[in-house]
C-alpha cells in the first residue's frame, strides 16, 4: 500500500478547477477535481484498523482512475450497501459471484466517508488508496479509450441480473444492475468531465490558474 500524506506534498492539495474553451460549441465548461484521500483519512485514523490494505498489483481494470481502488475484495458484494454512488460488483468468478470495484471517486466528504464503510465491510481488506502513487496521464487515457468494451460489458450484466428471479437474491442482484447502469450513465454523461480534471491534478498538483487549460483526454 503506498503512503499518502496529510500535511505538505501532493496529498494535501485539496481541490483542483480551471476553465477550459469548449471544443463542442465554443463555450466553457468547468473541470474540477477534489482530493478525497486526505478526509477519508481523517475517518481511518478513528478506527481501530486501516482496511485499505488493498495492493496496486491486484487492482481490478474495471475501476475508475483516482485514487481509491478495489483490489482482491471477498465475494459476499456487501459494498454498495455503505456506498451504493461509487461501488459495483462484477461477476469474474461466475455463478453470479465476483469481485467489486469503484466506478465513482468520492467528491464530497460524505462519499469519502461512505466508500471507507464500503472497504472496512470487506473482510479481505481488498481496497486501496493508493492510485495517485500508480496513475499516470497516458494510463487515464488508455484507460478512457476502452470505455466502450467497458460499457457494453456493464449493460449485458445488467441485463442479465435485472432479470433474476431468484427469491432470496433477487433484491440483491436487482440492485447490483442499478449499479452498473449508474456506471453506464456515469461513463455517458460526467466522467470525462472528471477524468481531465483527475489529469490536471496527476500532472500538476495544484489549483490552476483560471487560465489554464484543462488536459485533453
Amino acid at each position: 500500500m503506498g503512503s499518502r500524506s496529510v500535511e505538505g506534498g501532493p496529498g494535501s492539495w485539496r481541490q483542483v478547477s480551471t476553465l477550459s474553451e469548449s471544443l463542442l460549441g465554443g463555450g466553457f465548461v468547468v473541470v474540477s477535481y477534489w482530493d478525497p484521500v486526505p478526509a477519508a483519512q481523517r475517518v481511518v485514523a478513528a478506527l481501530d484498523r486501516n482496511p485499505f490494505t488493498g495492493k496496486w498489483s491486484d487492482r481490478k481494470p474495471r475501476n475508475v482512475p483516482g485514487p481509491f481502488y478495489a483490489a482482491d475484495t471477498d465475494s459476499m458484494q456487501l459494498g454498495r450497501h455503505e456506498a451504493p454512488e461509487h461501488v459495483c460488483y462484477d461477476n469474474d468468478l461466475s455463478a453470479g459471484f465476483g469481485f467489486e470495484f469503484v466506478y465513482r471517486q468520492p467528491a464530497s466528504v460524505a462519499q469519502a466517508e461512505a466508500l471507507v464503510g464500503a472497504a472496512q465491510c470487506d473482510i479481505y481488506e481488498g481496497y486501496g488508496w493508493d492510485g495517485d502513487d500508480h496513475w499516470t496521464p497516458d494510463a487515464v487515457r488508455d484507460w478512457w479509450r476502452g470505455r466502450g468494451d467497458l460499457r457494453r460489458w456493464a449493460v449485458c450484466l445488467a441485463g442479465e441480473w435485472a432479470a433474476n428471479t431468484h427469491p432470496q437474491f433477487q433484491g440483491h442482484y436487482h440492485d447490483a444492475a442499478r449499479g452498473l447502469h449508474d456506471f453506464v450513465a456515469y461513463i455517458d454523461d460526467g466522467l470525462d468531465q472528471y477524468l481531465r480534471g483527475y489529469l490536471f491534478w496527476l500532472m500538476e498538483r495544484r489549483e490552476p490558474r483560471a487560465d489554464e487549460a484543462a488536459p485533453d483526454l
